[in-house]
């Protein structure tokens, strides 16, 4: 399979590439005599819509915002369709970030400081690029599929289902403009950056990309901080708060958000936290769980039946 997607990739882009291998059952890394390249393969979002991603995610780029670029193929196209195994599949190939992802140690204040700036120039280039070419294709967050809690959420889970439903109804009711909504990343994990040596960032897998408020991209990464590169060393609220801290005096080096949308931060994680549950029910067989599995379910069972806070906010803006 990866000899025929090389085979495909020669075929459509200007490259010689002489290795593919699989990152994610999505993504595969390319290794080329011009250079590293990465290749998405993907039908999760229809064409018109992965043509206007790709439009944004160049636009920034030009802007200077640390984001991969894409190459054309030699029929000019950013998005191709190409069959693999009888189906029709949509590829973009992008050049390779700058950088490493770095060690869950190496996620301080000072790093995230740096992605707080980085997310403050994406949502004010954001909203020129909005303004400049209105999308058309790409959703409002509500309206994804991955969204529709209550479809996923068993029924007799009913605690977590009404929390689930009345985090929606607090958000979608939250006034929005211009300023505090807008096209955002939508899934800035951590993974999703690359570092280079001179704290240069570089965001990649806009795959996710939406209407949203932009208070929800700084939520995730102090969500992904919290959850995944704790290491130890101290206590994990005063983590929670000093990377939360960083990120917002990054943010506002380059971008304005009213205070209002600041103290939503914890609302947004809440949706995340629910989100990723629903996710669970929505890819992972329910007959086959693994004991990792399961015991993950139920930490986040845990603490959404219990109204838990990942952070704690008092005093900080």
């Amino acid at each position: 399979m990866e000899q025929k997607i090389l085979e495909l990739l020669n075929g459509i882009y200007p490259v010689d590439l002489i290795k593919l291998e699989a990152v994610t059952n999505e993504m595969y890394r390319c290794t080329g005599a011009q250079g590293e390249y990465f290749a998405r393969i993907t039908n999760y979002k229809g064409y018109d819509e992965q043509v206007e991603e790709v439009a944004y995610t160049n636009f920034l780029h030009k802007a200077g915002l640390g984001v991969s670029p894409t190459i054309l193929s030699i029929n000019g196209q950013e998005v191709e369709k190409i069959t693999i195994n009888n189906k029709e599949v949509l590829t973009v190939l992008y050049e390779s970030a700058p950088g490493k992802h770095l060690s869950r140690k190496e996620w301080d204040a000072d790093v995230l400081k740096a992605l707080g700036r980085q997310i403050g120039k994406l949502h004010r280039l954001s909203r020129k690029f909005e303004e400049t070419y209105p999308t058309r294709y790409i959703n409002d967050w509500h309206q994804n599929e991955e969204y529709a809690f209550l479809k996923y959420i068993p029924e007799e889970e009913t605690a977590i289902r009404e929390v689930a439903q009345e985090i929606l109804t607090k958000i979608k009711n939250l006034p929005k403009d211009k300023a505090n909504y807008g096209l955002l990343h939508g899934d800035l994990w951590l993974e999703n950056v690359v570092v280079d040596r001179d704290l240069k960032l570089t965001m990649v897998d806009f795959q996710d990309c939406e209407k949203h408020f932009y208070a929800f991209d700084l939520a995730v990464p102090i969500y992904s901080a919290i959850e995944y590169s704790f290491v130890g060393g101290g206590n994990i609220l005063e983590y929670g708060r000093s990377i939360t801290k960083a990120i917002i005096e990054g943010y506002k080096e380059e971008n304005d958000i009213a205070n209002e949308m600041l103290e939503k931060i914890p609302l947004f994680i809440k949706l995340k936290e629910v989100f990723e549950y629903s996710l669970m029910h929505m890819y992972w067989n329910k007959e086959k769980l693994t004991e990792e599995q399961i015991r993950i379910m139920n930490h986040f069972r845990i603490r959404i039946e219990n109204n838990y806070n990942l952070l704690d906010i008092d005093g900080l803006f």
